[in-house]
């Protein structure tokens, strides 16, 4: 069955921060005189998209933790265990860490390199486009913000306006209903392996996940390192 749509993430594949916040952190933590080696970052970096990929430890923590200050402070706990601090460790730089990203994290808020462009090129190439997010709300004023056309787009849905999170098969279901299409003739697009890859792969749909820093090796889908890959890839991927 042909491909009829593409559908992508929203944050860390269409639009992003710079430099990203596990950067920075990670970076804060080293000057802090913690050592951390690339295996560290990586080791961390592999954990945050455990973590936001709707897994227990956040769901217990968002039950835990519901004031937001008190969430991300515990979140920063986690991120140094992920980065080889000891628990000590973790509590004694938790709050200069979390009062240093609240003050001095200012990244540019932008559409990734290529993303613009890949969209342009596959809407003139006839394919249907969306946006699966897990964000808790409606996101068309922030691509209008970004100059995206929203009639670029068939479909854009948060994962909040219909209560179902990736990787629960639910929302690439409800995707697929509301394009009036069948699993085969749609593949998703996202660079978390937890939720895009195995969420999208749950429902039935191809994934394809963009990597480019070589997290996730053992991705058993198609991987581009950039969004202008997508357009030279289909082809391939047509039945």
């Amino acid at each position: 069955m042909m491909i009829k749509a593409i559908l992508f993430d929203l944050d860390g594949t269409l639009r992003g921060h710079f430099p990203p916040g596990r950067e920075f952190f990670a970076d804060s933590v080293a000057r802090l005189g913690l050592e951390i080696a690339p295996e560290d970052r990586l080791r961390a970096c592999r954990w945050e998209h455990y973590y936001w990929a709707e897994s227990p430890e956040q769901s217990e923590d968002r039950r835990l933790h519901p004031e937001t200050s008190a969430f991300w402070l515990n979140y920063s706990r986690r991120e140094l265990a992920a980065l080889g601090a000891s628990m000590e460790q973790a509590e004694a730089f938790a709050p200069l860490l979390r009062a240093r990203m609240d003050t001095e994290f200012q990244p540019e808020d932008r559409l990734l390199d290529g993303a613009r462009e890949t969209l342009e090129v596959l809407r003139r190439q006839g394919y249907r486009l969306g946006i699966v997010s897990n964000r808790d709300e409606p996101f068309d004023d922030l691509l209008t913000r970004y100059g995206l056309e929203l009639s670029c787009f068939d479909l854009t849905l948060a994962a909040g306006e219909i209560n179902a999170w990736k990787p629960a098969p639910a929302i690439f279901q409800h995707a697929l209903q509301r394009l009036e299409l069948t699993p085969a003739q749609a593949i998703y697009i996202g660079d978390n392996f937890y939720a895009d890859v195995v969420g999208a792969r749950g429902a039935g749909l191809l994934p394809i996940l963009l990597d480019p820093d070589e997290i996730f090796p053992e991705a058993d889908c198609p991987v581009i390192r950039q969004l202008d890959e997508i357009p030279g890839l289909l082809p391939g991927l047509q039945k």
